[in-house]
Parts: structure tokens; sequence; C-alpha cells
């Protein structure tokens, strides 16, 4: 069996449920668990999980190891990759990001904008935000990213100048505001600059609204959820809330929209198909507006 995420594999692993099985399985102190004892950390009836385990171990992805009486699962040593893939290295065996190195890749990309002083401190402060909630995936990679997208935000702050910028931002980022990025991305190409933020951002984009997107064509790429800043506030022309309170800051100059829209967590894709088409056609409207007006 391939150890790549092929659709069927990704059918299985998609479902939040498993997902949760196999990292709990793999974090395991010996890598293997029983159905009982999963069904308590997941607060789940014990058939109900061993449907899933059934479904796990129809795909290849854990092994039975009979016990006596018990029956103990464990991910098979053939499908590390595709659990990676899904989960991101186990935090037990994954290297501290090499975060002089990346100091010194940014600090060159930013060579006469900002100084080495001022790259190390912006992506020490995003690593810290990006953590701040708990175990961060990926969190050089994206610390880099976020930074970038900082010190961006900032340049653009400064100058004001360059292509208008549009800032959606929900409670966890995660849902609506990802999914009005990934439109007006997918719409604007290089003529918007699109940024997203949230004021309790969660750990992950819902795997629904990945789906979402993909069924009408629209990748959310690298994209993850962000802690809202003063940076992206101030570079923004326009200001898209949707359910996020007073969260965000008020600066003059900018144009404020809030956006009346359900929150898709917790929702059938039918209904998070809906949301998505809803804000289709507010991204429709705002787009015109966007690239009709000179920003100063």
């Amino acid at each position: 069996m391939d150890s790549v995420l092929d659709a069927p594999a990704l059918a299985v692993l998609g479902d939040p449920t498993r997902a949760r099985i196999i990292q709990l399985i793999r974090d395991a102190e010996d890598g293997r668990a029983l159905v009982g004892r999963l069904a308590d950390q997941l607060g789940l009836r014990q058939p109900t999980v061993s449907h899933h385990m059934a479904v796990l171990h129809a795909e290849g992805i854990v092994i039975r190891e009979p016990e006596g009486r018990r029956v103990w699962y464990s991910i098979s040593p053939d499908e590390d990759d595709r659990v990676t893939a899904l989960l991101g290295v186990p935090p037990a065996t994954a290297e501290e990001p090499a975060w002089n190195r990346v100091v010194d890749d940014l600090a060159a990309r930013y060579r006469g904008v900002f100084n080495r002083e001022t790259v190390a401190r912006y992506l020490t402060d995003s690593r810290e935000l990006l953590a701040a909630r708990g175990p961060a995936p990926l969190l050089g990679s994206r610390a880099a990213a976020f930074t970038a997208a900082r010190l961006d935000d900032l340049d653009r702050a400064q100058r004001r100048a360059g292509a208008p910028t549009v800032l959606f931002v929900c409670v966890q980022n995660a849902g609506r505001s990802q999914l009005a990025a990934g439109i007006l991305r997918q719409l604007a190409g290089d003529k918007v600059v699109v940024r997203t933020a949230g004021s309790a951002p969660a750990a992950e984009v819902r795997s629904a609204i990945v789906t979402a997107l993909d069924e009408i064509g629209v990748t959310l790429g690298g994209e993850f959820p962000k802690p809202l800043t003063e940076e992206a506030v101030k570079a923004a022309d326009v200001v898209v809330t949707m359910g996020c309170g007073d969260a965000c800051p008020v600066y003059p100059g900018r144009r404020y929209l809030d956006w009346d829209l359900d929150d898709p967590v917790g929702k059938p894709l039918s209904t998070i198909r809906a949301i998505r088409d809803d804000i289709d056609q507010r991204v429709r409207t705002l787009l015109p507006e966007l690239i009709s007006t000179d920003v100063p």
C-alpha cells in the first residue's frame, strides 16, 4: 500500500475523530492503545470508537495485536508517512527550528528595509503568538511566514502604497475568514493583497472548509490560522469582520465592514456550502470597489 495521502486514505484520515484517535495512539507511551481507553479519552461510546478502528484497520493504517482477551491497536510501520502528513512530526522527535538561520534568511530578504534586530524581534514575537494556545504545528515555517507577512504589512502601512489590502477577521481564523480570503485571492490574483486573522485562532483550518473551497477550484495553499496584529489592521484598506465583536482595533482611514454570517463550526458540509456561496457573492460585490479605487 502506498504511504502517501491518496484519495481513499485522505477521506479516512480526514475525519476529525479518526485523526484524533491516530494522534492518541501515536502519542501513547508505548505507541499502542485499547478501544476502551480511547473511548474514555475521547468521551465517546466504545462501539463508536470500535467502528472508527475498523475503518482504520481496513485501510491498513492501524494493526491489531491480540493479547489474551484484549486487543491493542498501533499504527502500521508502513503508514508512518501518511500519519506524519496528517499530524506533522511528533513533538518528541521534532528538531527545534534553526531560528538563527530563519533570522538570517529573513534579514537577507528585507535588507535595506528592516535591520536584522527588527527581523529577529518580529520573529520571536510571531513564534510566541503562534505557540500561545498550545503546541503549534510546523512552528518554524509558519513563524517565518507570519513574520514575513507582518513585516510586509509594516512596510505597506508606513508607505501607504501598493495594491489595496483587505483583512478578513473572524474568531478562529479557521472558517469564514479563510473562505473569504481564498475566494478573493482566486478572483483578484495580485491585484489585491489578502490577509486573515482571528481573535482567538484555532490550530488548523477546518478540513470541511478546505473541502468546500476545493469544490469550487480554490486552494488555501499554505494558509493557517493567525492571531490579529496591529500591523495587519494598519496596513489594511478594508477590514471585514465576521463575528469577532470588538476584537479588531479601529484606525482612521480604513473602511470597516461587518458581514453577518453563520459560524460554520460544527455544521454539516451542506450548510458550509451555503455559507461559502454567501461569502462568494459578498466578495464578488467587494472586488470591483477595490480595483476601481485608487489607494493612497
